[in-house]
């Protein structure tokens, strides 16, 4: 499983043209979800994630998680996350999840995070959605735990 993480002061997803989802300062999570990820792969992401000391302390330290301020989480499902470029031209999509496991699992991800207390919002599995978002810093992080890790 593989999380793209963004520290937004706000993020949304637009589908259709009209606003589906919004947050205020928090994560914008993007999730890719592959063969072989489970259950507890995602609890250990989801509690990584909701825990990471990724925002400014009074010092200007990132010292402080996004429970600490109180933070929302916008989660969107991104396949091409576990694309692999290794070779020739075109992204193979070999690792990814099958759509109905890759849905559940992403379900159990947007529960674990709100299961923090996390006001979450999310964009809409296997839909065109046109994200945007004020990245803070700009702070980004890429997690990933294997099904060995």
């Amino acid at each position: 499983m593989k999380v793209l993480i963004q520290r937004v002061k706000k993020a949304s997803v637009t589908i259709n043209s009209k606003l589906y989802s919004s947050i205020n300062q928090g994560i914008l999570a993007l999730i890719g979800i592959e063969r072989g990820d489970t259950k507890d792969i995602v609890e250990k992401l989801a509690k990584k994630v909701v825990n990471l000391r990724i925002f400014p302390d009074e010092n200007d330290k990132m010292n402080k998680s996004l429970i600490d301020i109180y933070g929302e989480m916008l989660i969107v499902s991104q396949f091409t996350l576990c694309g692999d470029c290794k070779k020739g031209t075109r992204p193979s999509f070999d690792k990814s999840a099958a759509p109905d496991i890759a849905n559940e699992l992403y379900e159990t991800f947007i529960k674990e995070v709100a299961s923090y207390g996390i006001k979450t919002s999310t964009g809409s599995f296997g839909a065109m959605m046109d994200v945007e978002l004020i990245n803070d810093g700009p702070v980004t992080f890429m997690l990933e735990v294997k099904n060995n890790d």
